[in-house]
């Protein structure tokens, strides 16, 4: 009988003892309770606990992925939309992450899901599809302030899908095909522009050297002959047209003169008048 209680109380020993000694990762931290009291932050490696008197929570100082639930929206020009988004964070305090709150790990998935819905409705539409950087930044501002009480870092916050409805994505749609129209006649005119201003310093130049016309001419013939056209077209010089214009009316009046010339002679001589 004797020996059976000796051998209970050494199994017991051996196991109080073995209870005393804790491993702890190089990631995780151990907060120690001294009867119910925060006594000090262990860990890693070995550490020693004193059985019944002292209590210990295990924390993990990796960064931990929070996948936000879908969260249904509606932003400032009122349009409903569905965003979900990823959070990473991590615990750099282990005394305030215990200490300071129940569950901090359900706190921040609570508080990512009420601040994405808050941030993220008081942007329009298009801020949510074409500036992600700039609500990214907003949103880990916010959430690292909130968390810093609890000994918690928001590392990085992403902002994953915006769904919408099928109508919102036709309008969408509508929407960059106009603007695709706009731009390409802004274009066009601006082409427009351009090319009446070179054409203005081309006849410019031209005006200064009558020559160059000429030039010019001989040089869209020999592109149209190497085209191998079978009809060619060849442009009048308008000097050319004008000259000729002026010969005739300058033969003209010669000969309305010539024609006045005898009347007036036979009214002068003869003294008789039509």
């Amino acid at each position: 009988m004797f020996t059976y209680s000796l051998a209970t109380i050494i199994v017991l020993a051996v196991a109080l003892i073995a209870s005393m000694f804790k491993v702890l990762r190089e990631y995780e931290r151990a907060v120690v309770f001294l009867l119910g009291r925060f006594y000090e932050v262990k860990g890693p490696g070995l550490i020693i606990i004193v059985p019944v008197i002292q209590q210990i929570v295990r924390v993990d100082l990796r960064t931990i992925v929070l996948d936000v639930p879908t969260q249904d929206l509606i932003t400032r020009d009122n349009v409903s939309v569905k965003v979900n988004a990823v959070v990473y964070y991590r615990v750099v305090d282990p005394k305030m992450a215990i200490n300071n709150v129940e569950n901090y790990q359900e706190a921040t998935s609570q508080l990512s899901q009420t601040t994405l819905r808050s941030v993220l409705g008081q942007h329009e539409l298009d801020e949510l599809l074409s500036a992600r950087d700039e609500l990214n930044n907003d949103l880990q501002g916010i959430l690292d302030q909130h968390t810093d009480n609890w000994g918690i870092k928001i590392a990085n916050v992403e902002i994953k899908h915006v769904d919408l409805d099928d109508s919102m994505v036709r309008a969408l749609a509508r929407q960059a095909e106009a603007e695709r129209s706009r731009r390409a006649k802004v274009i066009h005119a601006t082409g427009e522009l351009e090319a009446s201003a070179k054409l203005s310093e081309a006849a410019n130049v031209l005006n200064q050297s009558p020559n160059a016309l000429q030039l010019r001419y001989m040089q869209t013939l020999t592109e149209i002959a190497n085209d191998r056209t079978s009809t060619i077209i060849f442009p009048m010089p308008i000097d050319l047209v004008d000259k000729f214009s002026s010969k005739v009316d300058i033969s003209a009046q010669l000969k309305g003169n010539q024609s006045a010339q005898p009347l007036d002679n036979t009214d002068s001589k003869g003294g008789k008048g039509i």
